[in-house]
């Protein structure tokens, strides 16, 4: 089946990617916030006036793909209220955000293909917009000098003299009077070139340098503004924000739409829309109202209704009975109007045309406006419209703002919108705001950025550094209702006690499969329960589920833990074999945690780097008679517990390879692997308590 999205770019090797964005000034954020943008997606979660779309708008004024003044920075509307009569009386002109973008291999390499080897190497750059709109060009490194000795190089020009006084140009005039003054001693600068230059070549081939030295923007170096002007701005990625309020309307105005008066009915957003529908069709208003047969049209409205037709269903699974019509109206009435100059009143007949954009069931063969299904069915139908018309542009790259989108769309929709989402991925960098736990992917959570609103304006941070609890809720939901979800969904559920077991599981269970080692089975489901008192809640509400689970577990340190792990077998709740703790697997251990699992070196390098806040360990401070290394660290601290998920989560960032650790430490590890999916593939019946 062909990539219903297919690349925006003839040219698609010379994309560049937004790489991070730093908001300086702008409505609620008052400091400096810079955040990383993820290759494919990246998701803004907060609460309700936190700052999201003030982010998403930011950003799309940076560069949007239109001419539209809602789009451009205004010192008035836009800067932060309290500060802003600080930064009149200042008479400068702020910035307001700065992106910084990374170049493809290809695009340095069509650069090099000009200005030749080592003038320009540097993979990243980034510019400002400041609130008169101008953008401006931060970091960019040219090496003029290396530019010159490489044309110098190709055309065979020897002359040193030359050389310097090319290297002193930096503007047109400079370079007119260079060319004069060769010009002028042609005869005595003959002699220092190349026998190969003659009857005036070597002139011929300098003046052709003209266009590098233009330098139109009067920088200090004008090969930076020659790479500036002619590579990197034209492909820098356009912005298209899309919000709820672009819906499509359920009626169109055509003669409104050849006067430009249709957000006299609609809101502006709205008709920018309604437009779009019309440009994507091909459609010329004007044609449609001096025509008395509209089949020409219905033809081109059909094909357009088709092409959107088939990507909406690909991924609107809620109904798939449902079908765009959209037709043409012709209405006749009689208006009452006032003749000049006696104030005659008299009747006056008009015609209008309207667009209808209808949508039939095809179950119960009947059709209703558009504005009569639901509102999130009208967002999907109304965006693929709108991004439809930026898709027909081959010659520019694209990255997608959308606003809470999918707001009004059922739970199962929205994972419908995830998916279509993760498809256009492929092609467009997307960033979006979300507050519903339905529009976060919780195995990927690693694109989520928070937004919080502070005493001293708005704040964005990574997901893992949030603490707030309202800001966090809509990823603890979406994390709740994913392994709720799993729990009934797989077939094979693993049993641990808490989240920072299931990250070394699945970090190092990774590792091991990069190496071709046995890894854990892939139908195999990790489930945190919260702790050795839950494990029995777990199995017990499970066990009319038909799932096969297994229980791996610390060695109980208090009779109480070790009494409900054998009420739990004495109550057949779940077979002793089914039960296995980390002791078992290493040697000369009857009590240990996972993290006796690392060698005492490898685990000492995780904790020492997860808290920075304490001097670092070494295993001369630890006592080696007491064997869970957790003991040994708060003995040696002098202090009740530590937070044992930090060093997990520093194993989750740091993304090591078995190089990084002991090859004991790997061994450990991949010994309870094969225990377990030994353990799962021995499972035998179809209920629950006959395989526990």
């Amino acid at each position: 089946m062909p990539d219903p999205f297919p690349s925006p770019l003839m040219n698609e090797v010379y994309k560049m990617r937004l790489e991070e964005v730093t908001i300086h000034k702008y409505k609620c954020f008052e400091n400096d916030q810079t955040f990383k943008v993820e290759k494919d997606i990246t998701i803004l979660v907060g609460m309700n006036e936190s700052g999201k779309t003030a982010i998403l708008e930011a950003i799309a004024k940076a560069n949007y793909f239109r001419k539209d003044n809602d789009f451009k920075f205004n010192k008035t509307h836009d800067y932060p209220r309290r500060e802003k009569k600080k930064m009149d009386k200042s008479g400068e002109t702020p910035s307001a955000i700065t992106l910084k973008y990374s170049i493809s291999d290809d695009l340095l390499k069509h650069i090099e293909s000009d200005l030749g080897k080592g003038v320009f190497t540097q993979t990243k750059f980034s510019i400002s917009k400041k609130y008169d709109n101008e953008t401006t060009f931060n970091d960019l490194n040219a090496d003029k000098e290396k530019f010159i000795k490489n044309k110098f190089d190709e055309f065979g020009i020897k002359s040193k003299d030359i050389y310097q006084r090319l290297l002193e140009v930096n503007n047109p005039d400079e370079f007119k009077e260079f060319i004069q003054t060769i010009q002028e001693n042609k005869d005595e600068s003959q002699n220092e070139v190349s026998a190969s230059n003659e009857d005036g070549e070597e002139l011929q081939q300098l003046e052709s340098l003209k266009k590098y030295f233009e330098n139109q923007w009067k920088w200090q170096n004008p090969i930076q503004v020659y790479i500036a002007r002619n590579y990197l701005e034209p492909k820098i990625p356009k912005f298209l924000y899309y919000d709820e309020y672009y819906l499509l309307p359920s009626r169109i105005s055509i003669e409104k739409i050849v006067n430009d008066k249709l957000d006299e009915d609609l809101e502006i957003e709205k008709a920018k829309t309604a437009k779009a529908l019309f440009e994507l069709a091909e459609l010329d208003p004007k044609e449609i109202l001096e025509a008395n047969d509209f089949e020409d049209f219905i033809a081109e409205l059909e094909a357009t209704e088709a092409i959107i037709s088939d990507e909406l269903f690909k991924y609107w699974t809620t109904n798939k009975n449902l079908n765009i019509e959209f037709r043409i109206d012709k209405v006749e009435k009689t208006e009452k109007r006032s003749i000049h100059p006696n104030n005659q009143i008299i009747d006056v007949k008009i015609i209008e045309h309207y667009l209808d954009i209808r949508v039939k069931n095809q179950r119960v063969r009947v059709s209703l406006p558009l504005r009569n299904r639901s509102k999130g069915f009208n967002w999907f139908f109304s965006f693929l419209v709108w991004f439809k018309k930026i898709q027909e542009d081959k010659n520019s790259q694209y990255i997608l703002l959308l606003d809470e989108p999918g707001l009004n769309l059922h739970a199962s929709a929205q994972a419908d919108m995830l998916k279509f989402m993760e498809d256009l991925s492929k092609d467009y960098q997307i960033i979006y705001t979300t507050h519903s736990p339905f529009s976060i992917p919780s195995d990927k959570l690693h694109r989520v950025r928070t937004v919080l609103e502070t005493n001293s304006g708005s704040v964005i941070s990574e997901s893992i550094q949030e603490k707030d609890p309202k800001t966090l809720f809509p990823l603890q939901a979406a994390l709740g209702y994913d392994i709720a979800q799993n729990l009934f969904i797989s077939k094979k559920n693993l049993l641990v006690e808490g989240i920072s077991d299931l990250i070394y599981l699945q970090t190092i269970s990774g590792i091991l499969e990069s190496e071709r080692r046995e890894h854990l089975s892939n139908n195999i489901t990790i489930v945190p329960t919260g702790g050795l008192d839950k494990v029995a809640t777990f199995i017990s509400l499970l066990r009319g589920n038909k799932l096969d689970m297994l229980c791996l577990l610390d060695t109980p340190t208090d009779s109480k833990g070790k009494a409900r792990i054998d009420d739990m077998i004495k109550q057949k709740l779940i077979k002793e074999k089914k039960i296995r703790y980390f002791h078992e697997f290493i040697d000369g251990f009857t009590q240990a945690d996972i993290e006796d699992l690392f060698v005492k070196e490898d685990y000492l390098k995780l904790f020492n780097n997860a808290f920075p806040e304490y001097d670092d360990l070494t295993i001369d401070d630890l006592n080696d008679k007491i064997k869970p290394i957790i003991i040994q660290i708060n003995k040696a601290l002098g202090i009740e517990r530590f937070n044992h998920y930090r060093p997990a989560n520093e194993l989750l960032k740091r993304g090591l390879n078995s190089d990084d650790f002991d090859s004991q430490t790997i061994d450990n590890f991949e010994k309870v692997i094969v225990e377990i999916n030994k353990l799962f593939g021995k499972a035998e019946g179809s209920g629950i308590e006959n395989r526990i």
